[in-house]
Order: C-alpha cells, then structure tokens, then sequence
C-alpha cells in the first residue's frame, strides 16, 4: 500500500483511537507519584476520540480536509499537557498534507515531522523525555530512511514504530525520575498506541474497541461509599449509525458498572442514550460513553443525590420554562477558576470568579470547556483563566489562539492553593499588567502540599510507599507515607514547622472529613508553631488535605 484515500485514512485513525483507548488504564498507571490522578491515558484518549468524531463527520473526499476536521477536534477536545501536545503533533500533521486528497508514504512521513517541529513550537519549555522526544526521533529516524531508499507504508509504520518504542525505552536516560520509579514517560507510551494503532491498520488487521475491566483498588479511601463523594455524571450520547440497530443497554451498563460505577440508570430514547452514574472516575465513565457516539450534553458535579429522585428532578429540569435572558452588565474583568469539591468551588464564587469550571487531578477540562465559558462572558473585556493545576494550563492557553479577538490572559496557577490566595488579591479596579505583576508575586509565595492515597507500591527518593498508604506530598517530594492518616499529617506538619518565613497556614479539608481528626490537627497546629491557621471545608475528592502555606 502506498497511497490513503479518505475512507482508508478515518479507518486508520479509528484503528489508532481503539488502540489508545484500550490501554488508556494501562498509560495512567505510568506516573511518578502513586496518587490517584495519574490521568494521561484518559486525557489523551478523550482528545484523540474528540478528534476523530470530528474526522468522522466530514463528508469531503478529501483526506486534507479531513484532516483538518480531525485536527480542529483534537484542539477542541484538547485535556492535560499530552492531550494539548498530541493536538499540536496532528495540527503540524494536517498543515504538511493541506490541498490533498490522497496522501503517499512521502506525505505521511514528511507530515508526522512537521508535526514534531508544530508541538515543539507550541511549548514554552520543552522537556526531552517526554512525548515530544518520541514524535520528534521516531519521524525523524524514519524518514531519514525514507529520503534514503523510499518505501511504502507497511514498512513506514514498522520504522516509526520501532523508533517510538526505542525513544520511548530511553525517555529515563533524560528524566532520572522516571528511571528511578521504573516507568517510561506516559505521553510517550500513549502516542506509541496510537502509532501502533495506525500500523495494525495498515497491516490489514485493524483494532477495534474492545471492552476494559479495571482492578478493584484497595485502599483506605476507596473503602468510602461511592455515594458520599463521588462525581454525578450524567451525559447524553447520540448514537452513531453502527450503533442505532447493535445498541445494547446491558452492555452499556455492565461496563459502568465494572469501572466501580453506583446508582446507574441508563435509558434509550430513539437515537439517544441518557446516563446517569456516580463514579470516583468520570473519565472513565465518558471514555464509555463516547465509543458510542457523540456527546450531545454532559454534566459533572461532586455532590451526593438521592438515587430515587434523580430521573424526576432531571424531568422537572427540562420541563421548566426558560428564565428570561437577563442583559449582562459590561464588567472591566472577568474571572474562571477550575475547581473540584463543593466547598473550593463556593470559596472561588465568594472571592468574585464569575465561573469555576468543574475539573482538577482526575478530570482536566478540555480547552472546549473554556472556550465555551469565555464565550458566555462576553460582557468582560478582559477574562483571566486560573487552572489550578499544571497538567491543565496548557489547555487553557490554546484557548487563546481559538479566541485571539479576546484579552484572554491565563495565570499560571499549579494549585488550588495557589489559585486560592490569588483569587483572592484579585485587585478589581487595576489595569491587567498591574494585576498580572500583582498575582505573580503572589503565586510565587504560596507553597503548596497535600495528603492523598497510594495506588501503587514505589520508593522515591528514599521513601518507601505501599499500595493503599497514605501520604503526604510537598513540591515534587514525598515527605511521609503510613497507614495512619493523622501520623502522615503531623509529619507533613512537622516538615512545614521548620519554615520561620511564613505566616498563614491553610488546610482545605477533603470529602472524607474526620471531625475529631481536623480537631487534633488544628490544636497540633496550635501547640508546635506560630502559625496563622485557617481551616477550610473544600470537599474535594481525592486529596484528603490540601495544605498551602504564605
């Protein structure tokens, strides 16, 4: 084979998009830290899968044009630094094959090269070892071959396969991190999915999607109900035509029921498909949902619901009559926040964020997401976008070259902590170089840490952790980890009492609140330190404590 013509090339992003998406668990257990946000495989496959509905809905007989529909959805569809980079690898992708219908193995090879230079491009700081470091050796290895002696796809994807998985295999020799926890990068891991996706594609066995059943995890906070805190997620999916006849309902549920999902209710109405489910992992459960088709409405929100009252209150919602449109009063700026936990999400309204956009460890937003909240705020001149974390930035940042007709600035928020202080010294009245200074100095000054869970056995950096401990991180270090939650938080404490140069001592409380525990922290706070204590209900799922200290 050496030409694609349009419907070999959507076939050939399907075999990519199941093949990432079947290993996607697999990808998110590559993280350095054992904590349970290792989201890369999700985010990628969320992106990629965005991509190709988009791919799949262009009718043009030409591969450029598909190609762009494709690119176009990845960016849209964007989650996390790798779903951000991933969109960029296919965006240099369709700019090289831009005017063709049918693209040879000389216009793929020269294309996934230009697509290294895009994504390098797109990033401020480039980091080798990562997955910019695979698509750049992987395209540029083999099409050195190619220039050498041509040849047609088949072996094509071999080479850029065998040089994914070699650069791949080496991304520890330039992040010793990696090495010294013993995995690959997962970014790079997932684009090698995708490349081996392609590959099965063109060897003429195709991968489809196939059904995932993920280990039960064992660990204290998973021993909590699902009902107390997890996420609700309802969305509406509009079948695809191969599912309009195959569809079945038990399926469908027995797959949301085997990703740990509580009160499912699953209803078909012609060609749609209503869900409604509580998870400790909604992208997961829309990672399901979206093998179907497209997503037509999708809601998520961390509160407890009564599972009989669900489907009443989801009719009284959609029978309501519609509020009048309330003409906006214009405002000078404007403020989105990303926010997970019902009591952060109240605390970044009451500091004036005029939207918080629901997301964090386990769910990043897509730049979509914010593409459609700075639309709403179409009465401010100027929108500042806080990610509070920093596997979201990048995301919120293509939402600038999406929208360059707005002032759109992103403050570089790596934590809710941080977001939190600066949200909270937002000056309303000052022009947005002042307040852009302002913030910097602000966030600089906030050191964040926090107490989770492991999901897996490791050692970093001389701390031994085991599956199900608790520990408790500052920065990029593990500074404890023990069975006994409130052990773990007192040496976290201890670590923190040795800073003379701070002042304010924050901790924002979990979902899986202790009251008695949060009594004998606050009075250990009290008893070993001079500290200014401020404790906050953040219902945040996940991290039992957030901890931020200014």
């Amino acid at each position: 084979m050496n030409k694609l013509n349009v419907s070999q090339f959507k076939d050939m992003l399907r075999s990519g998009c199941a093949n990432l998406e079947n290993h996607a668990a697999e990808i998110n257990t590559l993280n350095v830290f054992p904590v349970p946000d290792g989201d890369t495989g999700t985010n990628m496959s969320m992106t990629f899968s965005n991509g190709y509905n988009e791919a799949l809905k262009c009718n043009s007989d030409s591969v450029s044009d598909v190609a762009k529909a494709f690119s176009r959805g990845l960016l849209m569809g964007a989650r996390g630094n790798s779903g951000v980079i991933t969109s960029q690898i296919f965006r240099g992708f369709y700019q090289h094959i831009e005017g063709l219908e049918e693209i040879e193995t000389k216009d793929i090879s020269l294309a996934f090269e230009n697509g290294a230079r895009v994504a390098y491009k797109a990033i401020m700081k480039p980091v080798e070892g990562t997955i910019l470091t695979v698509i750049r050796e992987a395209s540029w290895y083999t099409n050195h071959d190619f220039e050498t002696e041509p040849f047609e796809l088949e072996t094509y994807f071999t080479k850029i396969c065998q040089y994914a998985a070699e650069s791949l295999e080496h991304t520890p020799d330039y992040l010793p991190v990696l090495k010294e926890v013993g995995v690959v990068d997962s970014g790079g891991a997932g684009l090698l999915k995708i490349l081996e996706g392609f590959k099965a594609y063109i060897d003429g066995k195709p991968i489809d999607f196939v059904e995932q059943k993920e280990e039960v995890q064992t660990n204290p906070a998973l021993l909590l109900e699902n009902e107390e805190f997890g996420y609700c997620t309802e969305f509406i999916v509009k079948l695809d035509d191969d599912y309009l006849k195959r569809f079945d309902e038990k399926i469908l549920k027995k797959k949301l029921t085997d990703m740990g999902g509580e009160s499912l209710v699953v209803v078909r109405d012609e060609e749609l498909v209503k869900v409604h489910v509580h998870t400790l992992k909604p992208g997961d459960a829309l990672n399901i949902g979206q093998r179907y088709g497209e997503f037509v409405k999708l809601k998520i929100e961390n509160m407890q619901l009564q599972h009989s009252t669900i489907i009443e209150n989801a009719k009284k919602e959609e029978e309501k009559p519609a509020e009048p449109v309330k003409k906006k009063e214009p405002k000078k700026h404007g403020i989105i926040a990303v926010a997970a936990g019902e009591g952060i999400t109240k605390l970044f309204y009451d500091l004036g964020s005029d939207v918080v956009v629901s997301g964090g460890q386990t769910m990043n937003p897509s730049t979509e997401d914010f593409v459609k909240v700075v639309n709403d705020l179409d009465n401010c001149e100027d929108i500042f976008i806080f990610p509070n974390n920093s596997n979201i930035i990048l995301a919120a940042k293509q939402c600038q070259s999406v929208l360059p007709e707005r002032k759109i600035h992103i403050i570089e928020t790596k934590s809710i902590q941080a977001g939190l202080s600066a949200v909270g010294m937002f000056d309303f009245e000052a022009d947005s170089a002042q307040i852009l200074e302002d913030l910097s100095d602000v966030i600089a000054n906030v050191d964040a840490s926090s107490v989770t869970y492991a999901i897996k056995d490791t050692t970093f950096e001389g701390v031994e952790v085991k599956k199900g401990d608790y520990m408790a991180i500052g920065g990029k270090n593990i500074i404890a980890s023990g069975q006994n939650r409130l052990e773990v938080m007192k040496a976290l404490l201890d670590h923190l009492f040795e800073n003379d140069e701070k002042e304010l001592l924050t901790i924002i409380v979990g979902d899986d609140r202790d009251d008695e525990e949060v009594k004998v922290i606050e009075q250990y706070v009290n008893d070993n330190s001079d500290f200014e204590l401020e404790i906050i209900d953040g219902n945040q799922p996940v991290y039992s404590y957030l901890v931020g200290l200014e």
